[in-house]
C-alpha cells in the first residue's frame, strides 16, 4: 500500500531508522546505534522497547532530567500563550527571567541567546568592544587568550582557537585575534598577556577535553591576573554551570566572580535552546541598539522555560544533590581503578574516566556499556564522559556503575 497524506507511516525498527538515515543527514556525527523515541527522569528507551539509564544527559542539557515535570508545564503554559515575537518588541516573560538569572548567577545584566557557540561569539564580540571603546586598544588590534584543548562550539570563528585538529582541518582560513597557552599554567597566561588584551577565555573545567580539573588556586590565579593586567576574565559555564559540579557555576568552588560568564545547555530544561552572557553592566554596557542581535535570543517561551530553570536552582536543592550523589560517584569510580580503569577526574555529577587501553578503546567501552543499558559518550581515545542527570538517585547510579563493571570485564 503506498503512504497518502495524513497516513500514519509504520513504526520502523531500530536498524531501519539508522539505514534511513544514512542518505539523508550529513555524517557529522557517530552515534551509539540506539534510537531513543521516549525518555523520563534519568531514563530514554528506544523504539523496540529496551531502557538505558542515560548518563551522558545530552552533555549537560538534562540535568534535570528528562521531562521534567516543572520545566514541561512551564513550556506547556507559555505554547498556549506567546512563542516568539523578535526583540523588535518586549515581550511579558523577559523581565523575570533575566532578573532571576543574574540574581542567580550574581551578575548585573544577561544578553539573551539561543546556543552555547552564540553566546561563546557574544562574549567575544563584546570583549573586543570593551577593549576599543573602555581599555583603549587601537582598532583591530585586540586579542583573546584561550587555552589549549578548549571546546567552546564548532563556528567558524571558534574552531579558529581549537587545538582539536578534527574540528579545524579544511575549516580555515580562521579568525585572528587569538592567543593560545597550555591550560592550567598560570606562568604561561601570565606570558600571553599583553596591552592588546581584551579577555581571557578559559573553562573552569574542560568537559570535551575528559572533564579536566585545574589545580587548586588556578581560577583564582586567572581571577587575580586579568584584574591586575586590566582585561576581562570569561568564564565558559555552558557545561559546567548550573548545578553540575555541586554549585550554581564551577567558579564559586573558588570563590571567583568574572567578567562574564557564558551559559547555555541546562539553562534551556533539555527543552529548548537557551544561552546567554551574564555580565558587569560596565561590560554589557558596551552593546548598543543595532550592535548585536538574535531573533529568538530572548523568545517568550525560551524566557518562560528559563525562568522554570532558575526556579529549580534558586532552592540549591539540585547542587546539593549533584555534590551529594558526585561522593557515591567517586566511590564507585576508585573502586574500579586497577580493573580496567587507570585513572578518573571528577567533580559533582560529572567525571572522565580513563579506560585501560588494553581493555578497549572508549567508543567499544560506550557500546559494551550500552549492551548492559547505560548510555554514556567517549572522548580523545580511550576516556569515556559521566554526566548524569541531577535527578539520578544513588540506587540508579550503583547499577550504573556495576554495569561499567561488566563492561570493562568482557
Amino acid at each position: 500500500m503506498t503512504a497518502t497524506a495524513g497516513t500514519e507511516r509504520a513504526p520502523r525498527t531500530t536498524a531501519e531508522l539508522i539505514h534511513a538515515e544514512e542518505p539523508v543527514l550529513a555524517h557529522n556525527y557517530h552515534p551509539l546505534p540506539v534510537v531513543v523515541a521516549a525518555a523520563e527522569g534519568a531514563w530514554v528507551e528506544d523504539v523496540e522497547g529496551h531502557r538505558y539509564l542515560d548518563l551522558l544527559a545530552g552533555y549537560s542539557a538534562l540535568n534535570f532530567g528528562h521531562r521534567h515535570p516543572v520545566l514541561t508545564e512551564a513550556a506547556h503554559r507559555q505554547l498556549d500563550r506567546l512563542t516568539l515575537t523578535s526583540r523588535a518588541f518586549h515581550n511579558d516573560r523577559l523581565a523575570e527571567f533575566a532578573e532571576r538569572l543574574t540574581a542567580l548567577v550574581g551578575q548585573d545584566m544577561i544578553l539573551p541567546m539561543n546556543t552555547g557557540a552564540e553566546a561563546v561569539e557574544s562574549g567575544i564580540k563584546v570583549a573586543r568592544k570593551w577593549a576599543y571603546e573602555v581599555k583603549g586598544v587601537p582598532a583591530d588590534q585586540a586579542t583573546i587568550v584561550v587555552a589549549s584543548d578548549n571546546f567552546h562550539g564548532r563556528t567558524t570563528t571558534i574552531v579558529s582557537f581549537s587545538t582539536d585538529e578534527t574540528a579545524r582541518s579544511g575549516f580555515g582560513p580562521f579568525t585572528p585575534g587569538f592567543k593560545v597557552v597550555p591550560y592550567n599554567d598560570l606562568p604561561a597566561l601570565e606570558a600571553a598577556v599583553d596591552a592588546t588584551t581584551a579577555a581571557v577565555l578559559i573553562e573552569p573545567i574542560q568537559g570535551e577535553a575528559g572533564v579536566v580539573i585545574p589545580d587548586d588556586g588556578y581560577l583564582t590565579g586567572v581571577r587575580e591576573l586579568t584584574r591586575r593586567a586590566g582585561c576581562l576574565f570569561i568564564a565558559d559555564e555552558i557545561q559546567s554551570g548550573l548545578g553540575r559540579t555541586g554549585r550554581t557555576l564551577a567558579v564559586e568552588h573558588e570563590g571567583v566572580v568574572p567578567d562574564l560568564v557564558l551559559l547555555g545547555k541546562a539553562l534551556g530544561g533539555g527543552i529548548v535552546p537557551v544561552s546567554a552572557v551574564a555580565g558587569a553592566r560596565d561590560v554589557l554596557g558596551v552593546l548598543g541598539p543595532g550592535e548585536h542581535g538574535s531573533t529568538f535570543g530572548g523568545n517568550p517561551l525560551a524566557a518562560a522555560v528559563g525562568t522554570a530553570v532558575v526556579g529549580l536552582l534558586e532552592t540549591g536543592e539540585f547542587q546539593r544533590r549533584a555534590a551529594e550523589a558526585g561522593g557515591v560517584l567517586r566511590d564507585g569510580l576508585t573502586e574500579l581503578v586497577g580493573r580496567g580503569v587507570v585513572g578518573f577526574r571528577s567533580r559533582g555529577l560529572w567525571a572522565g574516566v580513563d579506560i585501560d587501553p588494553a581493555i578497549g578503546t572508549g567508543r567499544e567501552i560506550s557500546e559494551r556499556l550500552m549492551a548492559e543499558g547505560v548510555l554514556v559518550k567517549d572522548t580523545h581515545g580511550s576516556t569515556i564522559r559521566l554526566a548524569p542527570p541531577l535527578t539520578i538517585t544513588d540506587d540508579e547510579l550503583r547499577s550504573a556503575l556495576g554495569g561499567l563493571e561488566k563492561a570493562l570485564g568482557r
